[in-house]
């Protein structure tokens, strides 16, 4: 057994580590993607087979098996840590894929440092979710096929994260496409969530594109689909070509983590139960995209106007979430604004090179944690509230749900960075790297920090301070303990979450992944971005302070307001521009193909019998059946010979 592994090491040019890399916990990786594969397979097929059995405790089982993978992850990660930074790189050879000419691709995983952080957060984040899902979910009739699809979509992501190929990585990649479109629409007797889950799902179909053709081309260029493959052939590659190859890596990127301009669906899959939506923002498919930058960092470092273009949409795209949160009522969407903005600053950092892949992934961690603990936190409010998500019915919950406050306010001040909280340490260093690259860079990511502060602070003044404005049915009280503990853990990992920046740990520990970072030549000091950061949060905390906490709180949205405004209701009008740029003109040229295919192909085929036909019905006219006319036909054409034999001889 270790001497195949070895011999696949040596393949794909993975270092080769002694016989214990093959053995003990990490013969188990594979286990890690089964578990919760199994679990979809036994809930969603055995129990359409036998629904009142596996009804009963198909939710436990469920929950089961990503707590079976968050176990087995967790082992491996402390072996990981104790290994040299050379050896921490481990594979294993699951069966032989595709053998088609000069394709050869094998089910092949690989845990290394990024893999490893990414299990971490997937399967500790997503049982978290399950538990709670337990309590959320226990009056819906469909709940066992609910956690059958949750079990789909963990498996997917896993899968995403571990694959040793970018074909690998593929499967992964539309796994999460499919289970995200049967979770956002799982309430599909909604309309809205229908056409909500279509919308997701068409829009990842333009970024998967961008994937599947860059695949291709990576197989034409390199040869092989393998990461280290085409780590170590890279560099003998044409300038056009990786640019060409981080540009529809990006596409597909941008489909995934709903960047600018593939962003639209995001704030309309909110229509999906919230476990989803917190699955979706903090755990699997936003983020996705940024794994996927971060993985390729081999291409991108090497084609510098395909980095340029992700910094730039990184930068839109952390402002145009950020926007849209300022003006959002409806909780859920208020958060997926958010998400948008912060997976800006992921793809930000990943955007700025070897200086800013670790800081990415970093945000990324904290971001999981303080995110899930506050789109959770959102569904224990709308428990109380009788499913009401716009926040202006709200107000005053925090006495009606102490635990749900508390553990949401941790998510807060993480989010908002403040000091000693996770994300202050993970997006201040962003911020720090941006400044050191590029100044406008660096304010525009400032100038999101600020903006973050707004909404934030707006959406917690009017969830659990101002004046109280439930509607007369309504009777808030606080979420049963399988809800409220996992608010509790996620709480205290939005708090303790920068430790993993002590000592400069979380860079030290994926170098081997993406490269030593360089020392930064900031403009000012470290502390003095820091401070500066926290002074412009401050000024976003107290202008929301002002515009929403010391004014009466609306029932309904005003009307007469700014331009901005009503464009950050709209969504910046992303569905319009789509529409206009996109579906109308889609429409006008698929359109214009079945005019052309009807009268032009089509008559040309048909034509001529056509034609044949038409003078065949005019010669039958003829065919009438009477002699006298047959003998009318036979002197007229005598009469025409003769004629033509004299004008002959008379010529």
């Amino acid at each position: 057994m270790f001497a195949q592994i070895t011999a696949w090491h040596e393949a794909v040019h993975i270092p080769v580590v002694d016989p214990g890399a093959t053995s003990g916990v990490f013969t188990l990786l594979w286990l890690v993607i089964a578990l919760p594969l199994a679990g979809a397979v036994v809930l969603l097929v055995g129990g359409a087979a036998f629904p009142r059995v596996v009804d009963r405790w198909g939710h436990l089982l469920g929950t089961l098996m990503p707590v079976g993978s968050f176990v087995i992850s967790l082992l491996m990660f402390l072996s990981l840590l104790g290994r040299d930074a050379g050896e921490r790189q481990i594979g294993q050879h699951l069966y032989d894929w595709i053998q088609v000419g000069h394709l050869d691709v094998g089910m092949d995983l690989l845990y290394d440092p990024l893999s490893a952080l990414f299990l971490m957060l997937i399967t500790g984040v997503g049982s978290l979710i399950h538990v709670y899902s337990i309590g959320y979910m226990e009056h819906d009739p469909r709940r066992r096929r609910f956690f059958g699809y949750l079990n789909l979509f963990v498996a997917a992501m896993l899968m995403l994260v571990l694959s040793e190929n970018y074909l690998g990585l593929f499967l992964g990649w539309e796994g999460v496409g499919l289970a995200s479109y049967l979770l956002i629409g799982f309430w599909q007797h909604k309309p809205s969530a229908a056409a909500a889950a279509k919308k997701a799902f068409v829009i990842n179909r333009v970024g998967d594109l961008g994937m599947s053709t860059a695949i291709m081309l990576m197989f034409v260029t390199f040869g092989t689909t393998s990461f280290s493959g085409i780590s170590e052939a890279s560099s003998g590659a044409s300038g056009f070509t990786l640019n060409a190859l981080g540009l529809l890596l990006l596409l597909g990127a941008c489909a995934k983590s709903a960047q600018v301009p593939l962003q639209a669906w995001l704030l309309d899959a909110m229509e999906g139960p919230t476990p989803v939506s917190a699955l979706i923002h903090a755990a699997t498919m936003v983020t996705a995209g940024v794994y996927l930058i971060t993985r390729s960092n081999f291409i991108f470092e090497l084609a510098p106007t395909a980095q340029t273009v992700v910094v730039v949409v990184a930068v839109t795209t952390l402002l145009w979430g950020a926007v849209i949160g300022c003006a959002k009522d409806d909780i859920k969407k208020a958060l997926a604004g958010s998400t948008m903005s912060q997976i800006g600053y992921m793809m930000l950092g990943a955007g700025l090179g070897v200086g800013g892949y670790a800081f990415a992934i970093f945000h990324l961690l904290t971001h999981g944690f303080f995110k899930a603990n506050m789109f959770l936190g959102a569904g224990s409010v709308m428990h109380g509230m009788n499913d009401d998500v716009d926040m202006r019915r709200y107000g005053a919950v925090r006495h009606a749900m102490p635990v749900t406050f508390l553990t949401f306010a941790m998510g807060y001040l993480a989010i908002i960075g403040f000091p000693g909280f996770s994300g202050f340490w993970s997006k201040d260093k962003i911020i720090e790297v941006a400044l050191a690259e590029n100044w406008f860079v660096g304010l525009c990511a400032l100038l999101g920090a600020g903006v973050t502060g707004f909404y934030m602070t707006r959406l917690m003044l009017l969830t659990f301070f101002t004046e109280q404005r439930w509607k007369k049915d309504v009777h808030p009280h606080e979420s049963p303990k399988v809800m409220t503990v996992p608010l509790i853990v996620l709480a205290a990992l939005s708090v303790l979450g920068g430790l993993m920046l002590a000592g400069g740990w979380i860079t030290d520990f994926l170098a081997p992944v993406v490269g030593e970072a360089p020392e930064e030549h900031l403009p000012v000091p470290a502390i003095v971005i820091s401070l500066l950061a926290v002074l412009v949060v401050a000024v976003g905390v107290a202008t929301a302070w002002f515009l929403v906490g010391k004014r009466e709180v609306p029932l309904t949205p005003p009307q007469d307001v700014s331009f901005v405004t009503r464009a950050a209701r709209a969504d910046l009008y992303g569905d319009a521009i789509n529409e206009g740029v996109v579906v109308q003109p889609g429409r006008r040229l698929v359109s214009g193909l079945l005019g052309m295919d009807k009268y032009a192909v089509d008559g040309a085929l048909t034509g001529g019998p056509v034609a044949i036909g038409a003078i065949a019905g005019q010669l039958r006219k003829v065919q009438n059946g009477f002699v006298r006319s047959y003998a009318l036909s036979l002197l007229g054409g005598v009469l025409l010979v003769v004629l033509a034999l004299l004008a002959v001889n008379l010529a």
